[in-house]
């Protein structure tokens, strides 16, 4: 994973970052690390010249002063590592925005003149502009300028109101130049994505001192790959341990279950955030002269990030005492919960991404798996494994034996073995118990002959009793025909009351197997404006037609199903905004 993230450090190819390491950056504003951006320029310039303000002094820091280095001379310096970098890492839109910015860095670490340096900022900004027009309507563009131009501003002055309160003058430049860059860049955010990162602040400055570590090292690795090869690989394996300290900040950091929340998007929910975002201000200039209200806030943001699973069910009510089944909100894919005791579950598939299940889990409160199945290897099955492997006891693996894609089957071993969970095939007509549950495995077949529609086909069905007398039908994605051959081989099928829609409520079903479990519950799990048109309005026309209730991810959130008899009935959390 370091050899990965490290050439997007430091030349902004992320073409080898796994989609789970993306999200988890994603989540804690620190997607700026892996792209090429100003920040990684100016920690080179900090490098030589030292911290702003002190270019001019006798005392002034960096490496320049060390080496003899004049003013002049380091400034001309500073305009030929620009140039480097702008060939390392191609003379592209983003690359030149990233030179301009570091360049506008570079005259406020030799100058010390904050003010003057609005100008200048303007002038590259319009000078990029002219050269590339499409970056008027970069969001990436528009956060880089945001971002320096609240380090040339806000920053120095936030910074010295904390010193007056007595942190130590290194510890508040940093968290004056990330709570500036945050308090500005989040409105921005918010437009777009509709979410704001809870964790931003405190991540971006755990991982900032290995980013510099990191950026000088793989810059150092690519100089002397061309003079002295051992040396470059050297200062490349030196630079994989702060990018792994950089990874293990983002994944962390993204694992709390209120590492995000969600926003309003659009500008309307960008302004809102802007406005909560200077009240914010304004009350925390205050706040040191009512410690115990400064104090009663800080444990507010910490259960808000944290959120406990027993403080989340009173407050939001979900999930339900008593719940025996759960299906996650993970998006165009499936990942479902069989309660089996206190702390404990059966979890059925993951989803496609780690973060969303991990979430789940936790405000389901599992901590222990005896058993994952996996139903197939299609990757919305199974990509999140490592978020239900987290933090987790988990006792085994199940899967079909049909190994396609074999990609994420030779995958889903590596990550298992990496944790030392053994896998183990799902065998037809395998019968367990476990915590009060119950449950045969219907499909696939020992032999099932050829497979039409590839893995989906070869998904493992279960039939699930709880001790309450619960009936369950998870058949994962299988197809009509494979659903035809599981009612010859199980002609004994008959009403269920909850029924996991197949392949996420798509038009292939088989009305026969629908009639025969006429399920009460109906729940679809199903991805929010996904390509695929699920659910299909004739499979939920049909399964209200058959008396089911029919519940769905995508408008629903996650769902739980509680009680028996006349008071079943399923939960849902409702979705975020």
């Amino acid at each position: 994973m370091r050899g990965r993230l490290l050439p997007g450090l430091v030349v902004g190819d992320t073409s080898r970052v796994t989609p789970e390491l993306r999200a988890a950056f994603e989540s804690t504003d620190l997607m700026h690390v892996m792209a090429v951006s100003g920040s990684n320029f100016a920690i080179m310039l900090a490098l030589l010249i030292g911290s702003p303000g002190k270019a001019l002094l006798a005392e002034r820091g960096g490496l320049a002063p060390r080496l003899g280095i004049s003013l002049r001379a380091t400034a001309l310096l500073g305009g030929a590592l620009a140039l480097a970098f702008v060939v390392v890492c191609r003379p592209e839109p983003s690359v030149l925005r990233a030179a301009a910015c570091g360049l506008v860095t570079l005259l406020a670490i030799g100058t010390g003149r904050h003010r003057s340096l609005i100008p200048a900022l303007a002038a590259a900004v319009l000078l990029l502009v002219l050269y590339a027009p499409e970056l008027a309507r970069s969001y990436g563009f528009l956060l880089s300028v945001l971002a320096t131009g609240a380090l040339l501003t806000i920053a120095p002055g936030w910074a010295a109101a904390l010193r007056r309160r007595g942190v130590p003058a290194r510890l508040a430049e940093v968290l004056g130049a990330a709570g500036a860059a945050q308090a500005v860049c989040a409105p921005v955010v918010a437009v777009f994505a509709a979410r704001v990162s809870l964790v931003a602040v405190p991540c971006n400055l755990l991982a900032e001192p290995a980013v510099a570590l990191a950026t000088f090292a793989g810059f150092a690795a690519l100089a002397a790959a061309p003079i002295v090869m051992p040396l470059a690989k050297c200062f490349a394996w030196s630079a994989g341990w702060p990018t792994g300290w950089i990874a293990s900040v983002a994944r962390t950091g993204a694992a709390l279950p209120g590492a995000e929340s969600g926003w309003p998007g659009g500008w309307r929910g960008g302004a809102l955030l802007a406005v909560v975002t200077a009240v914010g201000v304004l009350v925390a200039r205050r706040l040191p002269r009512y410690p115990w209200a400064a104090a009663a806030l800080a444990l507010v943001l910490l259960l808000a990030v944290m959120r406990p699973a027993p403080l989340t069910r009173i407050v939001t009510g979900w999930p339900p005492p008593g719940w025996s089944y759960a299906m996650c909100d993970v998006g165009q894919g499936d990942a479902t919960v069989l309660a089996a005791g206190a702390g404990a579950a059966v979890v059925i598939d993951t989803g496609p991404e780690a973060l969303p299940v991990d979430r789940c889990l936790h405000e389901l409160g599992v901590n222990r798996i005896p058993l994952l199945l996996l139903t197939h290897f299609h990757a919305d099955h199974v990509g999140g494994l490592a978020g239900v492997l987290r933090g987790r006891s988990v006792g085994l693996i199940e899967t079909t034996g049909f190994a396609d894609p074999p990609d994420q089957a030779a995958f889903v071993r590596r990550t298992a073995a990496a944790d030392g969970v053994p896998v183990v095939a799902a065998a037809y007509g395998e019968r367990r118990e476990l915590g009060g549950l119950s449950w045969e495995v219907l499909w696939p077949p020992p032999e099932p002959g050829p497979v039409p529609d590839g893995p989906n086909d070869a998904s493992v069905t279960l039939l699930v009793r709880t001790a309450a007398g619960l009936t369950l039908l998870l058949p994962g994605d299988l197809e009509p025909p494979s659903q035809r051959g599981l009612l010859r081989r199980n002609p004994e099928l008959a009403r269920v009351d909850v029924l996991k829609v197949a392949h996420h409520g798509s038009a292939h079903q088989d009305p026969a197997l629908l009639g025969a479990v006429r399920p009460r519950l109906a729940l679809i799990s199903v991805g929010r404006g996904n390509r695929y048109g699920h659910p299909a309005p004739g499979t939920i026309a049909v399964l209200r037609a058959w008396g089911a209730a029919v519940l769905r991810t995508d408008t629903d959130g996650a769902i739980a199903v509680t009680g028996v008899g006349e008071g079943l009935r399923a939960v849902p959390r409702g979705r975020d905004p």
